[in-house]
């Protein structure tokens, strides 16, 4: 187990999936833990298992695509904490599967203002508190889609090719400023997206299980130690790279 004792962590779209399982795992760390978004019921539901786990938490409700809303969230957290040691910038949503020239412009358009600029809007508050210290580490959610593509997906593998722009560019920017900023690169895991792309599809759990060396589909909690990690000092020569976590599926 690494530990983040001490350390305060902001996760984005922490209401359900791998963001949940990273604020449960972040505060089973150490950390105290600010997390964010849309839907007040599952946000609450979070915050009570976070307590269950020992730590003390904070839910913010916010659009990562409202300036005012990711600016407020990170406000809040330092009126709450005094200080931002680590983020993960989870939140993202996916388009329906289909071929590119049958995806509407507003799908698209809804999908770059979370994926892309909401990463970049948390970004940019995250590091000015983090500037000011001299001290910080971002990890932001990609995807193997980030590194490779996949059809009938487009928009969604564009969105997370910029998530590994911003971060790559980013890195270099506050390498001297004690700031390290990474991103983890899931494969197929369990979560409500894959179950929705199955369906899409017309495919079946088994046909995805094929596909992965390690013959399985991957947990959310897989990811979210992975983000302890790159948070911790377990990680610190590491900086403007892509973890991929997705059982061998990309080695073939």
């Amino acid at each position: 187990m690494f530990t983040l004792e001490n350390k305060v962590a902001l996760v984005t779209g922490g209401t359900s999936g791998i963001g949940r399982a990273t604020a449960i795992a972040l505060g089973t760390a150490g950390a105290k833990v600010v997390f964010s978004g849309r839907r007040k019921e599952e946000g609450e539901e979070t915050a009570a298992l976070i307590r269950d786990a020992g730590a003390e938490c904070l839910f913010v409700r916010s659009d990562v695509s409202n300036e005012s809303d990711v600016k407020a969230l990170v406000q809040k957290t330092i009126e709450a904490y005094g200080k931002l040691d680590c983020a993960f910038n989870n939140a993202g949503i996916d388009p329906p599967s289909k071929s590119l020239h049958e995806q509407s412009i507003k799908d698209f358009d809804k999908l770059m203002s979370i994926n892309v600029r909401g990463l970049f809007l948390s970004m940019k508050y995250e590091l000015q508190q983090m500037v000011s210290q001299g001290s910080g580490v971002i990890v932001n959610n990609s995807s193997i889609g980030g590194l490779i593509g996949f059809p009938g997906l487009s928009p969604y593998i564009a969105s997370k090719h910029a998530v590994m722009g911003l971060t790559r560019s980013a890195s270099l920017d506050y390498a001297k400023q004690g700031i390290r900023i990474n991103a983890v690169n899931p494969g197929i895991i369990a979560t409500d997206m894959i179950d929705r792309l199955v369906d899409e599809t017309g495919g079946t759990s088994d046909d995805l299980i094929s596909s992965i060396p390690m013959g399985r589909i991957g947990q959310a909690e897989e990811i979210a130690q992975a983000v302890v990690f790159l948070c911790s000092d377990a990680a610190s020569y590491i900086t403007g790279q892509p973890l991929v976590i997705d059982g061998g599926l990309t080695v073939n």
